[in-house]
């Protein structure tokens, strides 16, 4: 899962980078709202962590902008507000949790699955798909009942096929979603991901589309 960290305080910003790490999110951080409201436009995220209190755009016009936008990616905002006029307010322009400062960091884990689950339309907490079944608290990843060890970017790119069964991910679209802005990714890194998945687990787990990249298919659409 791809998450944007929109903080401005890089004491606070490193610590919750820090804290989602062993969850296996890849985490990207800007410090603006400008920036923000950019990176949004051009690229996919699972979900927004938002400070208020930004540089030049602030994170109340970022909700407003994003949501007018018709941009629906789930956020959590964080801001050291805490007075119920202004957590009506950041509801009210668009966001899906609010958190106040100082906060606990499992809090802040448990929205973010929470906020997740909702997005996705889960009514579990399980990922199944052809005989695959992930559990993102766990991290575990089963198939036919046998335990699977995959690598942590293994895993991340499963977990974003099972999330969206049937939508066609462009190799470009993979690499920022697994690896995001801050690690230099070698050309064949999606490709090679891919081909481990598929002798891990089966052959046809994730099916090449040919010029565009890659898709695990629904149940129904997938070959006998």
């Amino acid at each position: 899962m791809r998450i944007l960290l929109v903080e401005d305080d890089p004491s606070l910003a490193s610590g919750i980078r820090l804290a989602l790490k062993p969850e296996h999110y890849t985490v990207d951080h800007l410090t603006s709202g400008v920036e923000a409201l950019n990176a949004l436009k051009n690229e996919p995220f699972d979900a927004v962590i938002l400070d208020l209190g930004l540089p030049r755009v602030d994170g109340m016009e970022v909700l407003d902008t994003v949501r007018r936008q018709g941009n629906r990616v789930p956020i959590l905002v964080l801001t050291a507000r805490d007075d119920v006029d202004n957590r009506i307010a950041g509801l009210d322009a668009g966001a899906d949790d609010y958190l106040t400062k100082p906060f606990e960091v499992d809090e802040l884990k448990a929205r973010l699955r929470a906020l997740l689950r909702r997005s996705q339309g889960q009514t579990t907490k399980l990922l199944c798909c052809r005989g695959i079944t992930l559990d993102p608290h766990t991290l575990s990843v089963t198939y036919q009942t046998r335990e699977v060890a995959l690598s942590r970017r293994e895993l991340a790119l499963l977990q974003e096929f099972m999330s969206h069964p049937g939508r066609v991910f462009t190799r470009d679209t993979l690499a920022q979603l697994v690896y995001g802005w801050e690690e230099d990714v070698e050309s064949n890194a999606i490709e090679v991901h891919v081909h481990h998945l598929r002798k891990k687990l089966f052959s046809d787990v994730i099916r090449t589309v040919r010029g565009i990249g890659y898709v695990m298919d629904k149940p129904q659409d997938a070959l006998p």
